[in-house]
């Protein structure tokens, strides 16, 4: 029987697409594993060093993203300087302290309705994400707008938005030097939508946010005083709903939590 190489072609592309992989470096394929040959003796003739590219240098000098240290103080000074979400928009599409950016097809900002009471924040935006620029957009948020249409609710009646604004390649997890960069922007973004209502979908946000040691699997569910610069409100960590896709088991869980957050805001 002969083998279907144009289905596995078809999902190796696929692969390699959801990794990240999205650009190629030769036209030619080349084997790494093959013998290289010996390369033919080269007389050498002394020359005088050549003066370095000052485009080039400079090219790499601006591409290069500043330390760790230093890029969380710039996002801080950036941050504090916008007056409003828009600003914030805007300058988070000028800061280049994260290396994540470089590598980005845009900027996640967040979806939804900035005067809502809840706000949710996630990680950081995974493939569907990226190339949406909207968070929440794949199949992680096709499942939350069903669990907030269980509880009657839209995204026009809930902001939302991640961590990390600009997707990591392959989807991985951010670091947490890359957390750390990103966080005075969430936090504004959080003071500036001043929401009622905090929810921190997954372990990543609720840690970052909130200061959690424990898992989300013994967080979930608790509510929790967070500061938003302005005042302070109630704050809840769930199961982020790639999780839940995974284990589906742990969707009555969620259902519990969405509940008690539709009750509180009814309530307030």
């Amino acid at each position: 029987m002969t083998p279907d190489r144009t289905g596995s072609a078809q999902d190796l592309l696929a692969f390699y697409a959801e990794a990240g992989v999205d650009a190629l470096v030769g036209e030619n394929p080349v084997d790494r594993f093959a013998a290289a040959e010996p390369a033919a003796p080269v007389a050498r003739i002394a020359r005088a060093p050549a003066p370095p590219d000052s485009a080039a240098i400079s090219r790499a000098v601006i591409a290069a993203p500043p330390p760790t240290d230093e890029a969380a103080i710039d996002a801080r000074a950036a941050a504090k300087a916008a007056n409003s979400l828009d600003e914030l928009r805007a300058i988070l599409a000028k800061f280049d302290g994260c290396a994540l950016k470089a590598t980005a097809t845009q900027l996640v900002f967040a979806d939804g309705n900035p005067e809502a009471r809840l706000m949710f924040v996630g990680e950081a935006p995974g493939r569907d994400e990226d190339i949406e620029g909207l968070p929440f957009v794949g199949r992680s948020g096709k499942l939350l707008d069903r669990m907030l249409a269980a509880i009657g609710m839209n995204r026009t009646s809930v902001y939302i938005a991640n961590i990390v604004p600009w997707r990591p390649p392959g989807n991985r997890t951010p670091t947490p030097q890359e957390s750390q960069i990103c966080l005075p922007f969430i936090l504004r973004q959080i003071e500036l939508a001043d929401p009622d209502i905090l929810v921190c979908l997954g372990g990543p946000s609720a840690q970052t946010l909130l200061g959690m040691k424990d898992g989300i699997t013994k967080t979930r569910g608790r509510w929790f005083t967070f500061d938003t610069g302005k005042r302070e409100i109630r704050a809840m960590p769930t199961f982020h709903p790639a999780f839940l896709l995974r284990s589906p088991l742990q969707k009555r869980f969620a259902w519990r939590d969405f509940l008690a957050v539709k009750k509180a805001l009814d309530q307030q």
